[in-house]
C-alpha cells in the first residue's frame, strides 16, 4: 500500500507565520542587516526613476535602500506594526516610499507595474512558494528584474532552521524556505518565464557580544524564534539555547572575544522574459 505525501494546510501555516512575525520586534534584528539590502540594490543596478517593489519589506530595509537611489518605491508586508516602523524610518530620512499592507502570495499591485521586484529574507518564508513566485513574476514588467537575498541551506542560518525544526516541527509537506537559495528550486519556480537566473553566494556576519547574546536578542525580538522558545518548557528552552550557541560558535571567527559568525546567503538576480 502506497502512502501519499502529506500536504500542508498553507492557509493555516500563513496565519501562524503572520502571528509569529508580529511577535517581538523584527526591526531590532533587521537593523543589523542593512548591508545586505544595500548590496542587493547594487547587484540589481538600480537607476533613478526605476519603479521598485520590496516584497515582505519588514521594517523597510530594502525599500529604503532603493529610495536612497531615487527610485519610485513601494514596500508591502502583512505586519502593520512593521509597516509603521518602516514609514517612520522613511520620514526620518526624508525618503518617499509608499508602504502598504500586502501578502507576498497576493500582491496588491497591477500586472507588469514594476521594473524591479525585490525581497530580502522575506518572500522565501511564503508557505506557497509557487504562488509567491508567480506573483513576483506577474507584477514585474517584461525584461524587468527580480532580485532577492535568501539564506542558503548549508550555512549558519540553514543549520539554525534545522535545529529549530527539531524542537518545533514544521507542518507536514511544507517545503523548506532555504530552497529559495538553490539553483534547482529557483529554476522550478521562475525558469519558464525568465531569460537568466544569476545566483551568487555572499557572506554576511552576525556581529554580537557572544553567541549567548545572539540567542538572547533573537529570542526576544525575532518573532519565529520568540515563538519557538515560547512553545518549550524550561528544559527545552535550555536545550535549544545550547544548540544555537553551539552552531554560532562553530561559525565564529572571533574566538572568545566576541561573536563574528559567517552566515552565507544567495544574492539572486533574475531577468524576466
Amino acid at each position: 500500500m502506497t502512502t501519499q505525501p502529506q500536504t500542508a494546510d498553507l492557509a493555516a501555516v500563513k496565519a501562524k507565520q503572520q502571528q509569529a512575525w508580529s511577535t517581538g520586534d523584527y526591526a531590532i534584528v533587521g537593523a543589523s542587516l542593512l548591508i545586505v539590502s544595500e548590496q542587493l540594490c547594487e547587484a540589481a543596478d538600480l537607476h533613478s526613476g526605476h519603479k521598485v517593489l520590496d516584497v515582505a519589506t519588514g521594517s523597510g530595509n530594502t525599500a529604503l535602500a532603493a529610495a536612497r537611489r531615487w527610485c519610485e518605491v513601494t514596500g508591502i508586508d502583512y505586519v502593520p506594526a512593521l509597516l509603521k516602523h518602516a514609514n517612520d524610518r522613511a520620514t526620518a530620512e526624508q525618503l518617499h516610499v509608499t508602504f502598504k499592507e500586502g501578502d507576498a502570495e497576493n500582491i496588491p499591485c497591477t500586472d507588469e507595474s514594476f521594473d524591479v521586484v525585490m525581497s530580502t529574507f522575506g518572500v522565501m518564508f511564503a508557505p506557497n512558494q509557487e504562488q509567491a513566485a508567480s506573483e513576483m513574476l506577474r507584477v514585474c514588467r517584461p525584461e524587468g528584474l527580480i532580485a532577492m537575498a535568501n539564506w542558503v541551506p548549508d550555512g549558519c542560518v540553514g543549520e539554525i532552521f534545522r535545529v529549530i525544526a527539531k524542537y518545533i516541527p514544521p507542518a507536514p509537506g511544507l517545503k523548506p524556505a532555504a530552497l529559495w537559495a538553490t539553483q534547482d528550486r529557483l529554476t522550478e519556480l521562475f525558469g519558464s518565464q525568465t531569460n537568466n537566473i544569476q545566483l551568487t553566494r555572499r557572506s554576511y556576519y552576525f556581529r554580537y557580544r557572544s553567541a549567548q547574546h545572539w540567542v538572547d536578542t533573537f529570542s526576544t525580538y525575532y518573532g519565529p524564534i520568540v515563538k519557538a522558545f515560547g512553545a518549550l518548557d524550561t528544559d527545552g528552552k535550555k536545550s535549544l539555547s545550547a544548540d544555537l550557541v553551539d552552531i554560532l560558535n562553530r561559525h565564529n571567527r572571533a574566538g572568545n572575544d566576541a561573536l563574528v559568525s559567517q552566515a552565507d546567503y544567495a544574492e539572486i538576480v533574475i531577468t524576466k522574459k
